[in-house]
């Protein structure tokens, strides 16, 4: 009975003295990004990668149905069973014991003390400078620029939106060795492929392309977005197998890998996805040199970007709304705002959009 309770209770207690320890010393957090999650997430994804589906999307139906089904069972299970109460209970309180176990394990080694680690921005660009509005409005030009050149060369569909002809998972892992080169050791080795969420209305009202569960160390997409995205969404989503977890560094690896890549779809659709960072900047700082490019940006270009759904996707799937988007919506960004926080960054899910900042680094550094 003491160690049904005691040993998860040790294992959570080791899980928050890490926490804490990772707070205070980037050099742990390094070293154990560096020697040793690097095995396990090669490991675990290995066993994970097996499987065809998300385990990690499975075992999240599964706590929610536990919920659902458990807690009224436990109600009745306490009101009807007298001479059983007791061992209900504490049959019940392991099971909740060991399911927070498992997540507090799994959320720490496989996610929260790599928010701790040295920035990407001081291993890659030591001498970065403060830039200027100037060199933002000379990428801004650049990205428009790439942009129109490879808009011509994709593939499009009868209404002349992008269409992804390759095989992107394969293209995917290839595009995230040859960043290991460009950028760090630290994004070699094993790569699965990137799962789809079967839920994937649900991650379309979350406002989400794609998901690192680090329950099962996976990489899902949302597998109902416009294929244009597809590409910079997996390439980040792997970025986070390899312990980059904060959401700049993963949007920036995922531009590199792409627009790195001997794939023009996967150069386009990286090239894409940070025009539109660059373009919010522009226009939030109100950097008024920058604006007039706006206008150069070609019809292929403006039939692809700030494109998150495709045509008629809300109206053809209104029948799988149970909660309705706007409140879905609403927690999803505050849960990831909070999260983000909670390890360290104050800007929250403004973070995303500081790959900005790596991306003058990387032009201007």
């Amino acid at each position: 009975m003491k160690k049904r309770y005691s040993i998860p209770l040790i294992i959570i207690g080791v899980m928050v003295v890490l926490n804490v320890i990772s707070r205070f010393s980037t050099s742990f957090s390094d070293f154990y990004v560096k020697y040793i999650f690097h095995y396990i997430s090669s490991a675990v994804s290995f066993v994970t990668g097996v499987f065809p589906f998300s385990l990690g999307e499975m075992l999240t139906v599964a706590a929610v149905v536990l919920v659902i089904v458990g807690i009224p069972l436990f109600i009745l299970l306490l009101i009807f069973g007298k001479g059983k109460r007791k061992k209900t209970a504490a049959f019940a309180g392991t099971l909740v014991l060991w399911i927070l176990c498992y997540i507090t394990t799994t959320e720490t080694m496989n996610c929260f003390i790599m928010y701790h680690c040295t920035p990407l921005a001081e291993k890659c660009f030591p001498n970065a400078h403060e830039h200027t509005d100037e060199e933002l409005t000379e990428l801004y030009g650049e990205l428009i620029m790439k942009c129109n050149e490879l808009s011509k060369q994709v593939h499009r569909d009868e209404n002349g939106c992008f269409e992804l002809t390759c095989d992107f998972k394969s293209e995917a892992k290839k595009a995230m060795k040859n960043a290991a080169d460009k950028l760090s050791p630290q994004l070699r080795g094993y790569y699965p492929d990137p799962k789809p969420i079967e839920f994937s209305y649900f991650m379309s009202q979350s406002h989400l392309t794609g998901i690192y569960l680090p329950y099962t160390i996976e990489a899902n997409y949302n597998d109902d977005m416009v294929r244009a995205n597809l590409p910079s969404t997996v390439c980040h989503e792997l970025a986070h197998l390899k312990g980059f977890i904060q959401e700049d560094e993963a949007n920036f690896i995922a531009f590199v890998a792409t627009t790195q890549s001997d794939n023009v779809e996967f150069q386009y659709s990286g090239y894409l996805d940070a025009l539109e960072y660059v373009h919010n900047t522009v226009w939030d700082n109100e950097i008024e040199d920058a604006m007039p490019l706006s206008a150069l940006i070609s019809d292929e270009v403006l039939a692809d970007w700030f494109r998150f759904m495709p045509e008629n996707y809300w109206e053809e799937n209104a029948s799988k709304e149970i909660i309705s988007t706007e409140t879905v919506s609403e927690a999803s960004t505050a849960a990831i705002d909070t999260n983000i926080k909670m390890n360290g960054r104050d800007e929250g899910i403004k973070a995303y959009s500081m790959v900005v900042n790596l991306l003058l680094d990387y032009y201007y550094p």
